[in-house]
């Protein structure tokens, strides 16, 4: 499924057009790129968390050449599947707490 695909799938769920969840979606995106870039998670309950992650620097090998190389340290961003996502994939229900 792609973006334009989610767009109409959202708007038939929620009964809008397909420019205003064209917008919503973008909305949506843009505030969680925001967040996780600022260094905040963003959390949804059921779906997962996106949160940004440091990694460290290492040494890599050119496959072509087999010479090592070094690769710089970075940040990148990280999706964590929540229980109700993970469940839905798998083809279970969602486990409830006690």
């Amino acid at each position: 499924m792609n973006k334009s695909e989610l767009i109409d799938v959202a708007a038939a769920e929620a009964d809008i057009s397909k420019a205003a969840a064209g917008r919503a979606l973008d909305a949506i995106l843009d505030a969680v790129v925001k967040a996780v870039s600022k260094g905040d998670a963003v959390t949804l309950v059921g779906f997962g968390s996106f949160k940004s992650s440091k990694r460290a620097a290492r040494t890599g090998r050119n496959p072509q050449t087999g010479k090592e190389i070094k690769i710089a340290a970075t940040t990148v961003p990280r999706f964590t599947a929540g229980a109700g996502f993970k469940a839905a994939v798998a083809g279970k229900k969602a486990a409830k707490k006690k």
